[in-house]
């Protein structure tokens, strides 16, 4: 197959063969005889998004999202991979766990890593003979799943991890600087679940992990970071970190118009801190974007503040948003830097040697896009299970068609369910 006529990011033309998975040759090509050819027709060409952070809830809570819907909802997002984490029903903690979701992950139509996790009755020995992306999110404080440890399995964690080979990604909040006078506002004063949980409870944790990392010579990966002072400290530990579209475009004056649908761990900053958050986006100090794509149904979320479950989904309008940012006039973001921080630098910190690049040898995992068009985001266009989203009309660009390995996954509407392919075992 021949895509010709394509843009890639840096505002090159150029043609992409692909031949058994890969791409086989970039360039000024010509078709062929018999050769398939796809016109890209002056649109952008970029390498899908690798989102190292989602939650497919399979198995234990379908009525929350699938494989299948998750799955899709990448597809249509222009995510070709998705790293699930262990907080499930089983939580992946053990081998025989791992293996009842990799049975759900059958289904999924792009190509999928698992985390284990790390609990009190985690099996390692069992867990590490498993083909694991990582271990992780390490929860240092409960969030869905209660699955939060204390600082003293956390210290046996990372040496039992870094053993092993395997990267740690960790939840940074400090359950000890939880602000418990917050509960006092009552159900409806939505803002109060930011002034719970503080941004002085990422920061300690965050410097803690860090320390502990850097005793015991491990590189860890902070999780879904929102404080411009817990990204600082990342940088001079020598550690990585994450950024959430959520996190980077909505703040505490959102609670007004989302009210419990907007609880997520951690949670909104001020606008000031979302701001500095994205000048360090901008400036490179954070390493990537990762959705932490976490549904729960409506039903849930009208609970209240302090019933709601917590987390938004994500992870179909990640790579639109940012596409639509960086396309805008008003944008310090470009598309060259989209595609680092969406496909780049997630592959290279997870491993995933294959991905992120549009280059000869690599997957052909690809995403049409025409940035001239940008659309509102409306729900019910969406593929999720939980049927919403915190970023109900804002722009966004969508793609044409998502490829995985050289096939067309998602195209009018259209899904290949099943194609994706585990990135470690096969």
């Amino acid at each position: 197959m021949l895509v010709t006529n394509a843009v890639l990011a840096d505002g090159s033309d150029v043609s992409v063969r692909i031949d058994d998975e890969r791409i086989e040759d970039v360039g000024d090509l010509s078709a062929g005889s018999g050769e398939e050819t796809v016109d890209a027709a002056g649109m952008v060409l970029m390498p899908g998004m690798v989102d190292t952070h989602v939650h497919l809830r399979e198995p234990g809570f379908p009525h929350k999202e699938t494989w299948g819907a998750g799955t899709r909802s990448a597809a249509a997002g222009g995510v070709t991979t998705v790293i699930d984490q262990p907080n499930t029903e089983p939580a992946t903690v053990t081998g025989e766990s791992y293996d009842r979701k990799r049975a759900h992950a059958s289904r999924a139509c792009v190509d999928y890593g698992i985390n284990g996790g790390v609990s009190a009755d985690w099996e390692p020995a069992t867990l590490f003979e498993r083909p694991l992306t990582a271990v992780g999110e390490v929860f240092l404080a409960d969030s869905t799943g209660e699955m939060g440890i204390g600082p003293a399995l956390f210290e046996e964690a990372l040496g039992r991890i870094s053993e092993a080979g395997l990267l740690v990604t960790v939840h940074a909040e400090d359950a000890a600087s939880f602000d418990e006078t917050a509960r006092d506002r009552g159900d409806q004063e939505y803002d109060a679940w930011s002034e719970y949980r503080p941004a002085t409870a990422e920061i300690a944790a965050v410097e803690a992990a860090c320390a502990v990392a850097r005793e015991q010579d491990v590189r860890i990966h902070i999780a879904h970071i929102t404080t411009p002072e817990a990204v600082d400290i990342v940088r001079e530990a020598g550690m990585s970190c994450e950024v959430t579209p959520h996190h980077l475009l909505l703040s505490r004056p959102d609670y007004d118009r989302l009210g419990a649908y907007g609880r997520m761990n951690p949670p909104l900053r001020s606008e000031a801190r979302r701001a500095q958050l994205y000048d360090r986006l901008v400036e490179g100090a954070i390493d990537f974007v990762a959705t932490d794509h976490a549904p729960h149904t409506s039903r849930e979320k009208n609970r209240g503040i302090w019933d709601a479950p917590s987390g938004v989904p994500g992870v179909e309008t990640a790579l639109p948003l940012l596409v639509a940012e960086a396309t805008s006039s008003r944008s310090e973001l470009d598309l060259e830097q989209v595609v680092e921080i969406c496909a780049v630098e997630p592959a290279a910190r997870f491993g995933l040697q294959q991905k992120g690049r549009i280059e000869v040898g690599r997957d052909a995992d690809l995403v049409l896009m025409d940035t001239e068009t940008t659309r509102p985001i409306r729900t019910e266009r969406l593929s999720s299970v939980c049927g919403w989203t915190p970023f109900e009309s804002f722009d966004a660009v969508f793609p044409e068609w998502t490829m995985v390995r050289g096939e067309i996954v998602f195209i009018d509407q259209e899904f290949r369910e099943g194609w994706g392919r585990n990135v470690r075992s096969e």
